[in-house]
């Protein structure tokens, strides 16, 4: 018998070159959307709406030597377990994890794996990353012609570990994810990672068009921002709530 998800995962991955980009939103609006058995976490009263662009690189069973590598792009917030939630069990702070809206990947069987084995909203999208220096520009768009991102982005400053209780861990530091399959019915999902290595990040946003595409007005203001240059993971099964 395994010992935890270190041991008993099922995947593993390799995640690089992310940006964090999140907006403080007002909680009603994100609550309103979540299934039953979650609820909206907050920091300092505010709710946030999440952008994150990255690399999924070697991404296979644990142990394979060669997985399968492709751009991601998420629409994410941070959500809590209601009293009468589905486990009882969550590693991080009493039911704490990620609930995503949508992940696109340039990847057809990534994409039909990931629904398949995780139940998560994952769409095709056709990706263009390029890298020069610490700086990326990170280009999507689904085959229909919807949810169009494009955006530049890097590093701007010493790499840093998140304080507990600091706003940049309460953004990152996550590790359970949760969704919702076609019947509403809830899951979950746990996953394990190193600590994160944050950069207070740059990013020119040309067209971003995930919260449209996910029933949400853009956000005012300007964006928290982090860059990670890169982070092994692995994640387990995921569970029927």
């Amino acid at each position: 018998m395994c010992a935890g998800i270190a041991d008993c995962g099922v995947l593993s991955m390799v995640w690089e070159d992310l940006l964090f980009a999140h907006w403080p939103v007002d909680p009603d609006l994100v609550d309103e959307r979540l299934p039953e058995g979650l609820t909206v976490d907050t920091y300092d009263s505010d709710a946030y709406l999440g952008v994150v662009p990255f690399v999924m690189r070697d991404i296979g069973p644990r142990f394979a030597p060669v997985g399968l590598s492709f751009g991601e792009l998420n629409l994410r917030t941070y959500v809590r377990e209601t009293a009468d939630g589905p486990t009882s069990d969550a590693p991080d702070e009493g039911g704490r994890g990620v609930y995503f809206f949508n992940l696109d990947a340039d990847d057809p069987l990534g994409v039909a794996v990931a629904r398949s084995l995780f139940q998560l909203p994952y769409h095709r999208a056709n990706m263009t990353i390029d890298t020069a220096g610490d700086r990326v520009a990170f280009r999507s768009q689904r085959p229909d012609g919807t949810a169009t991102f494009a955006a530049a982005y890097g590093p701007e400053g010493e790499s840093f570990e998140p304080e507990p209780g600091s706003l940049a861990a309460f953004l990152t530091e996550n590790y359970r994810f949760y969704t919702a399959d076609a019947g509403g019915r809830l899951w979950y999902g746990d996953i394990d990672h190193p600590r994160w290595e944050l950069a207070p990040a740059s990013a020119d946003f040309v067209t971003n068009e995930l919260f449209a595409v996910n029933g949400f007005d853009h956000p005012d203001g300007d964006p928290v921002l982090h860059f990670s240059e890169r982070i092994r993971v692995t994640a387990g099964r995921i569970r029927r709530a």
